[in-house]
């Protein structure tokens, strides 16, 4: 896959874009173990975001039932229209800013993803009106850490309150720089988020819960009655989560003060 990779690229005058971030996954074993991760079936309609050259988008349109394969640059997306765009082809390339577009339906999402839209991909993801299903994605290491920390640790923020409330969310394996063409500049990770229709239809509106994490970790340092006082006045002070800071709090906490304050009068 890496001679492929480099060779597809070559033979159009296509250097790979650093300042966007284009690091192309030539490793096949990690592309194939991503499907693998997802259960890719035969009657999956799955996205693909970063395309790229197509190595991954390659293994999807042999894999499942449709692929939607998402590319920003230009010439890329010309290049995967003619490899994938025909009569035998499962696949369609649509080109554009996967930030800006508006998503077709589909039931998974595979993808080895730009990791400079990581933290506004995941939030579009989980807050996708539709649901997105499952997603196997591979992002840079730090960012996985982030998913999946733990209250009271440095990497413990909104982002992993966010993600673990509304998912069952975990990390599968590392990736090394040598997996990318260029080598990347930071290692990577393969994550794997599973939604729950149980948390999900516990939060209710999701955006209004991605608000009020938002309010919480403004003042991180703070007790949570400080933060939520001028919100929700003086008679609310009460709830025990509130005099811990949030950093402290567990994101099943958070569902549940969420409910607890929003439900008053």
């Amino acid at each position: 896959m890496n001679r492929d990779v480099i060779g597809i690229l070559k033979a159009r005058g296509l250097r790979p874009e650093r300042r966007l971030g284009q690091y192309f996954l030539t490793d096949e074993g990690v592309a194939t173990r991503m499907i693998t991760y997802a259960a890719v079936m035969p009657n999956d309609i799955v996205l693909e975001i970063g395309a790229g050259a197509g190595s991954l988008t390659e293994l999807l349109n042999r894999a499942a039932k449709r692929v939607y394969a998402v590319e920003k640059d230009q010439a890329l997306a010309a290049l995967l229209r003619e490899r994938f765009e025909t009569a035998a082809s499962v696949t369609e390339i649509l080109e554009g800013d996967v930030l800006e577009l508006s998503l077709p339906k589909f039931d998974k999402v595979v993808a080895s993803i730009p990791f400079m839209i990581s933290a506004r991909l995941t939030y579009k993801l989980l807050l996708h009106e539709a649901g997105f299903g499952l997603a196997v994605l591979l992002i840079q290491h730090e960012f996985a850490e982030k998913l999946v920390a733990a209250p009271r640790t440095e990497a413990y923020g909104r982002l992993s309150v966010v993600a673990q409330a509304l998912t069952d969310v975990e990390v599968l394996e590392t990736v090394p720089r040598g997996a990318f063409y260029p080598p990347a500049p930071v290692i990577g990770a393969v994550v794997r988020l599973q939604e729950s229709a149980a948390k999900r239809d516990l939060i209710g509106d999701k955006a209004q819960f991605l608000e009020f994490v938002t309010a919480a970790f403004a003042q991180r340092r703070k007790k949570l009655k400080a933060v939520f006082k001028g919100l929700y006045g003086e008679e609310h002070a009460r709830c025990a989560d509130l005099e811990q800071r949030p950093e402290e709090l567990t994101p099943e906490a958070f569902i549940r003060l969420a409910l607890w304050l929003t439900s008053k009068p």
